[in-house]
């Protein structure tokens, strides 16, 4: 028999009911007080010798008829010590019994209902086991109750119960346990049993190291079962199967799932705990931070607020982002929530997140794509502009079919005041989107479009992100006003990075160096604004230019009736039946008071006049507007226009004026518009030299130099001999010598103030003429054709010579426009020259021409 014995760690007590306090003690002792520091290595060590001798004696002749102990809710097995508490009378007879006349042998069975108190048969398990009483002694504090220490010895299976004088005997019969295992499979079983107990010890049992040193000392398979099975908090008839079942595989395997899904769940309870315990520590570090940082806002008058990072957490929670986006902003803000609210990176952070907020990643605005609304919108806003007007419906009717049209970039070049940029205003009411403008003058910085890197100091998202921000929608019309004013120095280039933004194929991942993330502008409508073509070639590439020449005189009056004098009376604070601006008034503004391509001057006079009867009211009725019955109507024609506008800045028309030798007038091109220009030509005796005045360009020497020598070699049929040009001066001069002048499309009309000049022949003051001329005489074809018949149109020219290449480009002109005037497409000067001059020169007669025979002699040898 092994001696590896100890006494139970949970002890089982049979507690009679008619003793209350055996009752509680029985509840509330522990396995020390009960076992009264007995030490189960020394009984089993003093008892060794008697439990050999009973062996001996079972084995020769065994009792079958012993008295039997009813236990409630524990199972007793064989080599198995335990102390109980017995306080019922039938089990207390029972034990006196045994001491008396059976040598302290007892049959101990398990009852089957634990709460009834009578035992019979029915209510007792079939097995149970044989055990010896070691010691018995008195209960401390109820006398009708005993501490019993008792030993397992064998397995027993019960035959027939008796009742003898409230004293329960039972006949049994041993059943020991037949090992049908080999050495080696028990060896390996008793090594996997003991490691699976082991983990289950030290997870749940008090005493785990001295239990698992036991555990390892045990060689014999089922008194290690019955080791395991005594210590785990296994169900009672699972416990009590290990007695009634003749199969030690199953009880093996029974144990051994058990202990593994004892084990699993095991670890599913660390795991719950740890969690609960780092939720615990995390809440009380973030209550602590909190309080740290309160402390920290009353310190600072209340510079961090709690608050706000709950508002910008709840921002966050509720904001439509796109998922790379939402997990970006969940990173800051946990940062956030970190950092001391002092810091300075703190207020950096705070502003990132704001930023990623404010962006609209994916909130738009439906678009309309009603035509006949956006014609009406465009119609009542703006006046002419019909190649604009029908671009805009031409993208809407595309839009109704295309469910997704990448935003075109359309580049409204044209001279100031013109509309260009309110124009950008009525597209967006037509097409239904918010209207965000970004000037672009004089912005020479890459990093206004681009952003700033988070790195810097006051680091910002770009213009782009910030009007994106501004207006809340991810599709609205996008003004980039002056494109053509952007500058470039060492701190970037910023119309190359504008190259991004304008790109079709790129702007859907247009990134922002602040926001370092992509971010779709492909459903962006983007409309430039420009006064010129001077705009880097790579970025021209990317957009749809369409040219806004400027206005002619009817289409000025139109605007001015329709828009201009409306909003001037209502801005002035004039009422109507004050004052009335008539037609004839307005045809004088625009002829003698402005000389522009756009309409803003026109707009100041008629402000100007305005303001003048505002005071003569203001001075008559006083602060107040008057009365409807005390109005006095001020009527504005060309008669009293002086009064208003005082003397008449231009003279309208030059037909009027007499023929001059060397003047002629050209047609120039400038930002602000089409011009007129005058050019003069004086010839005097000298040196054959040639000199030009009037703060010319380049271009503009050149083309006088090539004109000069155009009339030098066509001298002979011009009726200038070879002495005229080798004793007379020329002197070129074009007036407003303040201004700068160049380009290449005078050389026609200085050849002709040079031809008039030397012949002394007289140019026709009612024409005007522009194109290039080469060196045999050919006229070149010349821009901006329109705003040049414009300013014609305006000077009161009648005779436009054009270059014979640009008439397919009259197609263009309106009609009101080539009405008045009369052009005529010229190829080459003797064409100009038949028309512009009073009458053609008479050409020389033939010469003879004398050779040098010694230079020729030489050129031969």
């Amino acid at each position: 028999m092994s001696e590896h014995k100890i006494a139970q760690d949970n002890i089982d007590i049979d507690v009679d009911v008619s003793s209350n306090v055996a009752d509680d003690n029985a509840l509330n002792t522990s396995s020390d007080d009960m076992l009264e520091n007995v030490s189960a290595s020394e009984t089993i060590q003093d008892s060794a010798e008697d439990i050999e001798a009973e062996n001996v004696k079972a084995k020769d002749g065994e009792e079958s008829y012993l008295p039997l102990l009813a236990l409630r809710d524990v199972v007793v097995y064989p080599h198995m010590q335990i102390a109980l508490f017995v306080g019922r009378a039938p089990s207390v007879k029972a034990v006196e019994l045994a001491q008396a006349e059976y040598g302290n042998k007892v049959l101990v069975v398990a009852q089957k209902d634990s709460l009834t108190e009578d035992i019979d048969q029915d209510n007792l398990y079939q097995y149970g086991t044989v055990c010896r009483i070691v010691s018995t002694m008195p209960h401390d504090s109820d006398e009708n109750c005993i501490k019993v220490l008792i030993e397992g010895q064998y397995r027993a299976r019960v035959d027939n119960i008796e009742n003898h004088d409230e004293l329960l005997m039972a006949s049994f019969t041993r059943a020991d346990l037949d090992i049908s295992m080999s050495e080696s499979q028990q060896k390996n079983t008793i090594q996997a049993l003991t490691t699976l107990f082991e983990g289950y010890a030290d997870a749940r049992l008090r005493n785990a190291r001295e239990l698992t040193r036991v555990a390892k000392r045990i060689d014999d398979l089922l008194e290690l079962v019955y080791f395991i099975s005594t210590r785990v908090s296994m169900d009672l008839d699972i416990k009590q199967s290990f007695l009634e079942e003749d199969d030690i595989k199953t009880h093996i395997n029974t144990l051994t799932e058990y202990l593994v899904k004892q084990s699993a769940e095991q670890n599913i309870q660390d795991a719950v705990r740890q969690q609960m315990e780092d939720n615990q520590r995390e809440y009380f570090l973030n209550e602590k931070m909190k309080a740290i940082k309160n402390e920290l806002s009353d310190m600072n008058d209340g510079a961090f607020d709690e608050d706000d990072v709950a508002e910008l957490e709840q921002r966050l929670e509720d904001a439509d982002l796109p998922e790379d986006v939402r997990k970006k902003a969940e990173q800051e803000l946990k940062k956030l929530k970190m950092m001391p609210p002092a810091s300075s990176e703190s207020s950096v952070v705070r502003n990132y997140i704001e930023w990623i907020l404010d962006t609209p990643w994916n909130a738009t605005t439906k678009v309309s794509i009603n035509l006949d609304k956006a014609k009406t919108v465009l119609d009542e806003d703006h006046y002419g502009l019909q190649d604009v007007k029908d671009r805009i419906l031409e993208y809407l009717a595309v839009q109704s079919r295309v469910k997704k049209l990448r935003g075109p970039i359309l580049c409204l070049v044209g001279p100031p005041g013109v509309g260009k940029t309110s124009l950008g205003e009525s597209i967006a009411r037509a097409t239904g989107r918010k209207f965000v403008r970004m000037a672009l003058g004089g912005v020479r910085d890459e990093a206004e479009i681009r952003g700033h890197r988070r790195t810097y100091i006051g680091a910002m998202p770009g213009k782009i992100v910030q009007s994106l921000a501004k207006v809340e929608v991810k599709n609205p019309l996008f003004l980039l006003d002056e494109i053509d004013k952007m500058a470039q120095d060492f701190r970037g280039d910023p119309a190359s990075a504008l190259l991004e933004v304008l790109d079709p194929s790129q702007n859907d991942t247009f990134n922002d160096h602040y926001l370092d993330m992509d971010l779709d502008l492909s459903q962006v409508m983007f409309i430039c604004t420009a006064n010129s073509m001077d705009i880097p070639p790579a970025l021209l590439d990317r957009m749809e230019v369409i040219r806004l020449p400027g206005y002619t005189e009817e289409e000025k009056v139109n605007i001015a009736q329709k828009y201009l004098v409306p909003k001037a009376i209502k801005n002035n604070g004039l009422k109507e039946g004050e004052i009335e601006i008539v037609e004839a008034a307005l045809h004088s503004i625009v002829r003698s008071y402005t000389r522009e391509a756009g309409v803003r001057n026109l707009e100041r006079e008629v402000n100007k006049i305005c303001r003048k009867v505002v005071r003569g009211s203001v001075e008559t009725h006083g602060a107040r507007a008057p009365k409807k019955a005390e109005r006095e109507l001020v009527v504005v024609d060309d008669k009293n226009i002086d009064d208003y506008l005082g003397v008449h800045q231009y003279d309208y028309g030059l037909a009027e004026e007499e023929p001059e030798i060397g003047r002629v007038t050209g047609l120039a091109w400038t930002q602000v518009g089409g011009e007129l220009l005058t050019i003069e030509a004086v010839a005097m005796k000298g040196k054959g030299e040639l000199s030009f005045t009037g703060s010319l360009g380049d271009v503009m020497k050149e083309s006088i130099r090539a004109a000069m020598s155009v009339v030098r070699a066509r001298g002979d049929s011009l009726g200038i001999d070879y002495e005229t040009f080798k004793t007379t001066d020329v002197h070129v001069h074009m007036p407003e010598g303040a201004t700068p002048k160049d380009g290449p499309s005078a050389g026609g009309a200085l050849t002709t103030a040079l031809v008039s000049a030397l012949t002394g022949i007289a140019i026709r003051p009612d024409i005007a003429m522009t194109g290039e001329i080469t060196l045999r005489g050919k006229i070149l074809r010349i821009g901006g054709l329109k705003e040049k018949l414009l300013a014609a149109h305006r000077g009161g020219i009648k005779h436009v010579l054009i270059p014979a290449t640009n008439e397919r480009d009259l197609a263009d002109i309106p009609d009101n426009v080539k009405e008045g005037l009369t052009i005529q497409p010229v190829a080459t000067i003797d064409e100009i020259l038949k028309v512009a001059l009073v009458s053609m020169p008479v050409p020389l007669k033939p010469a003879k021409v004398t050779v040098d025979k010694t230079s020729s002699k030489a050129l031969h040898n």
